[in-house]
């Protein structure tokens, strides 16, 4: 049992790898963001890669354990204490009745994981226990986490001092630049050659009116093709807009003149194009990325795309851990 002390900033249980299947009703996926961190974190414990734990963003929570345990901390360097002695990230840690965890604000890093063995005990909501705040679904009431809650853990056997070979974690940009792979596509060919040079030679800025649902960006106008001007008025008025269409998770949502990188809980469908999409692969990026630092983005096709996914789950497994 997990005693709530303080939630940290929208400290949420989430599952991997989410909710998945149920898009075209409105529920998003959901799931952590770092799924590299996350499912690390389980396996530290002794759980299978997708058991539900704990992320926090920016701000970690403070926590009192009710029974005694094994845990271990990823992702953000979120500087995690236990009874007030720091212990360390990308390794599983012994904790008695009585003592209290404390994960302060991301050093480094955004989105801090926390993995207790056997698992956080939070009812599936369609097949998954991942907390959808927009809709109140997921988690124990369908919010962030609460001061004063208790949080169930399942029956487990983790085994203290086990950690993540060096060579397997995600390592962080130490400059405020993050380098993103992007996909070409669904609506490419509406922008024209020099909007996509522009594209891939930016440095773009997070806005901190960034969430879950998208991420948005700061930078130079878009340029388009004939195609995005000379159309049916059924399409919209502004070049950016569409007839309503499918949105990838990771679509690059052109709204106007502003990009904004659909996430987790974005949203499955609107008029607007998708002139670019962030693979799976390169989601713990963007988990980790910070209002006011910069987003490089280099092209991809799609088959490189799929084998950065294999690689990524080639490392969330067993085999990375010593």
């Amino acid at each position: 049992m997990l005693e709530i002390i303080k939630p940290g900033l929208e400290t949420s249980i989430q599952d991997f790898p989410g909710r998945i299947g149920y898009w075209n009703q409105g529920f998003p996926p959901s799931g952590p963001m770092d799924s590299w961190s996350f499912r690390l974190a389980n396996l530290l414990v002794g759980n299978d890669a997708g058991a539900a734990g704990l992320e926090a963003q920016f701000m970690g929570p403070t926590l009192k354990f009710q029974n005694d345990g094994v845990i271990a901390c990823t992702g953000a360097n979120m500087a995690p204490k236990l009874d007030g002695e720091e212990i360390p990230l990308w390794e599983s840690v012994a904790v008695t009745a009585g003592q209290t965890l404390v994960m302060g604000p991301a050093l480094k890093g955004a989105r801090g994981y926390l993995a207790v063995a056997g698992g956080i005990d939070a009812p599936e909501w369609l097949g998954s226990a991942s907390t959808f705040h927009k809709a109140s679904v997921g988690g124990l009431d369908g919010n962030a986490i609460q001061a004063g809650q208790v949080l169930p853990v399942n029956d487990g056997a983790g085994q203290a001092g086990r950690r993540v070979k060096d060579a397997c974690r995600p390592e962080f940009a130490k400059d405020k630049k993050w380098q993103i792979e992007a996909v070409a596509g669904p609506n490419d060919d509406w922008i024209d050659d020099a909007g996509h040079a522009q594209f891939l030679a930016t440095e773009w800025k997070l806005e901190a009116r960034s969430d879950r649902t998208g991420y948005r960006l700061d930078g130079p106008d878009w340029t388009f093709t004939e195609k995005a001007t000379d159309k049916p008025p059924e399409n919209g008025e502004f070049p950016s807009n569409i007839i309503d269409q499918g949105y990838p998770m990771g679509g690059i949502n052109l709204c106007g003149q502003k990009p904004i990188i659909l996430v987790n809980d974005g949203p499955s469908m609107g008029g607007f194009i998708v002139p670019y999409t962030v693979p799976s692969a390169a989601f713990w990026k963007l988990a980790q990325i910070k209002p006011n630092e910069f987003l490089c983005f280099s092209r991809v096709s799609v088959e490189e795309a799929q084998a950065l996914r294999i690689a990524l789950d080639d490392l969330c497994t067993e085999n990375s851990i010593e």
